[in-house]
């Protein structure tokens, strides 16, 4: 008889209260630590104990995951209506404006920081490879050398949020936020131009990144787009599986899978005709190497563009529960002894709950074995409320019982947390050290136990 105690997450449903509080208490964390300078930035602490912030950090992906959270709050205000949610929509779109604004050319800024700031001069060390400008009628120092992924991100999120806000003035904000973004694109052949005329990137060897683009562009400004999007189509349309084919070859750059997801998400969404029989062809090589990576995001994606399936959805509702057992800090993680291990990567995806720290969960190596720091930078938690929303917004509701390993039925979906722990342990020395691991945890929710092996 190997029965243990395991504190386990109570996993929910969409209508369950408590992971409501959650994303809540998530979003006020997020306000109060996140966004200094209106976009989203992590703070770094005095200590791995200490809650006083002595700098700020990942100012150079500050446009993906701003996109990120207003996608979130966009949800969020959706599904609850709430004020507090309307309110992080109107600033989230105000930030994004800004990081237009200060480049005074429409070119997206990664991040910018007013000058006299006291966490300025640590921002500009770290980011000085990618180049920093100074507007100096804003007084304001920005970050160049602005990426494909930095343009996906916040035209992901203003997308979403002019759909699941509806306000009309808002959704003037948004296409002329839009149009300005698109038009730099256009107006520069597709690349990335810097103010000394240097190109950052090219958005010219993936038609699936540009369709995407224009679609939201399309949606947000008929007038103005549609007839470029409908051209295209007509001449890159059939090539957007070419690059999600490459994508798939190998899990190296593993970001760029949420990069694929959040384009294809409202190239497929906002399509209809036989057009969409491209982009659904390529989102098949897509799901089809990705479905098995134990991805809460993905798989709400996946629910969107392909509607409900048990397996999946009960997999999302796990994971969404196995997230908040995670430590919110950067604390060094090393899964070597813990995880069955195959070459220099976990055999199966790692255990939510241990899996190294990072800014965005979902965007990283599910097999990864090590990572992290010293415990005193701060995830935003955007990779818990983004899924959260969307799944409450998609009614992606599952039960969830945990039970134990003697009983003859399995009432967990596969691949969930009590299956994974189950399966992909080396040893029973391992299982007892995924159980201090989860259990030295921060754990926001009721407690239930469970069989392990051991």
């Amino acid at each position: 008889m190997f029965r243990k105690t395991l504190v386990v997450l109570t996993l929910f449903s969409c209508r369950c209260f408590a992971a409501e509080s959650d994303a809540v208490a998530i979003s006020a964390n997020i306000q109060a630590h996140h966004l200094p300078f209106g976009t989203i930035l992590d703070p770094i602490f005095a200590s791995s104990s200490s809650d006083q912030i002595i700098g700020y950090t990942r100012c150079g992906d500050s446009a993906i995951w701003t996109g990120h959270y207003l996608a979130a709050e966009a949800f969020r205000y959706k599904v609850t209506q709430s004020p507090d949610a309307l309110t992080n929509v109107q600033n989230a779109i105000a930030g994004l404006k800004m990081l237009v604004d200060v480049t005074g050319t429409d070119l997206l800024a990664r991040c910018a920081v007013p000058v006299g700031s006291q966490f300025a001069a640590g921002i500009q060390n770290e980011e000085a490879a990618n180049g920093i400008h100074t507007n100096n009628s804003m007084s304001m120092v920005w970050v160049g050398n602005t990426s494909r992924d930095q343009y996906s991100g916040a035209i992901f999120g203003l997308g979403v949020a002019y759909d699941m806000v509806g306000d009309p003035a808002i959704q003037s904000s948004i296409s002329q936020l839009v149009t300005r973004l698109l038009n730099f694109l256009l107006g520069h052949g597709w690349s990335v131009v810097m103010p000394n005329g240097s190109i950052s990137t090219t958005f010219l060897i993936r038609p699936d990144q540009q369709l995407a683009l224009m679609q939201v562009g399309r949606h947000v400004n008929s007038g103005h787009f549609s007839t470029t999007f409908t051209i295209l189509t007509a001449t890159v349309g059939a090539a957007v599986v070419a690059p999600i084919s490459v994508d798939t070859s190998g899990d190296d750059s593993y970001f760029k899978f949420n990069l694929d997801y959040i384009n294809l998400y409202n190239l497929i969404r906002l399509q209809g005709g036989f057009a969409n029989t491209f982009f659904k062809a390529a989102y098949d090589v897509l799901r089809g190497h990705t479905s098995s990576h134990q991805n809460a995001f993905f798989d709400v994606i996946d629910f969107a563009l392909r509607g409900p399936d048990a397996t999946r959805d009960a997999e999302t509702v796990t994971l969404l529960g196995a997230w908040l057992l995670r430590s919110r800090r950067d604390q060094s993680v090393d899964d070597h002894g813990t995880v069955a291990v195959c070459g220099s990567q976990a055999c199966q995806p790692v255990p939510v709950p241990i899996r190294p720290p990072t800014d965005f969960l979902w965007q990283r190596n599910p097999f990864q074995l090590a990572g992290g720091g010293s415990g005193v930078v701060e995830s935003a938690g955007i990779d818990y409320i983004l899924p959260y929303w969307m799944a409450r917004y998609y009614n992606v509701t599952a039960p969830f019982v945990v039970q134990s390993a003697a009983a003859a039925m399995q009432v967990v979906a596969p691949g969930s947390i009590a299956s994974v722990y189950g399966s992909n342990l080396a040893s029973g020395t391992q299982a007892a050290r995924l159980r201090s691991a989860i259990q030295r945890a921060p754990i926001i929710a009721r407690r239930f136990t469970m069989s392990l092996p051991g």
